[in-house]
């Protein structure tokens, strides 16, 4: 069972936490994370790309010159893909890029993900983070005690409006509520930074 410790927001160790090993002693499934991320982005697109075939780009209505004794190759519309200014052949049109993915494989994408922190020694787990008033260079200050820099994804048990509103200026550093939690944003962003509560939420969902 991996054991952290916990630091208050000055960045000294108030105690210490016992991380079940159901969720955050995984085997790291690099595999399993790959395909979770592709589903993510694919689920991300808008997939509103659009090119005109030829029979959907204006003109073209009238055979361009006869078919025989021109000397020239046969042509029946000047908007055909093989012309300037004709249709695209195989181009994109509207579509849904997205799937799903069984729910017991994103579960362990998720644990996947969350031990892979635990073992890079990039899981940081805070007694509480409490702001009166939205105020980045608190964050920020926070931040510096705990000793994380670069990206940074900040995990609260629950919506924090005064947190989100401290962090949405700090460049790679992204807040959310448990719920909220994704395997994609725990790839990209270097240091997790959780509440304590935030992790027992985490445990009682996932173990």
């Amino acid at each position: 069972m991996p054991k952290v410790p916990v630091l208050n927001v000055e960045g000294n160790p108030v105690g210490e936490i016992d991380l079940s090993d159901e969720v955050f002693g995984q085997e790291i499934n690099s595999s399993l994370l790959h395909q979770v991320v592709k589903m993510h982005l694919a689920n991300a697109r808008r997939g509103t790309a659009d090119t005109k075939t030829r029979g959907r780009v204006a003109g073209g209505g009238r055979k361009p010159w006869r078919q025989k004794g021109t000397g020239r190759a046969r042509a029946g519309s000047i908007r055909s893909p093989l012309w300037r200014k004709g249709g695209v052949v195989f181009g994109p049109h509207p579509r849904d890029y997205s799937y799903v993915m069984p729910k017991k494989a994103r579960r362990a994408a998720m644990k996947s993900a969350l031990s892979s922190k635990v073992l890079e020694n990039n899981l940081v787990v805070v007694d509480g983070i409490a702001l009166s008033e939205p105020k980045t260079k608190t964050v920020v200050k926070i931040l510096e005690n705990l000793k994380v820099d670069g990206k940074a994804l900040l995990v609260t048990a629950i919506p924090n409006e005064n947190v989100k509103k401290s962090t949405r200026n700090i460049v790679g550093v992204k807040t959310f509520p448990v719920g909220n939690l994704n395997v994609y944003d725990l790839l990209t962003h270097a240091k997790l930074v959780i509440t304590r509560d935030a992790v027992e939420r985490v445990e009682e969902v996932l173990a």
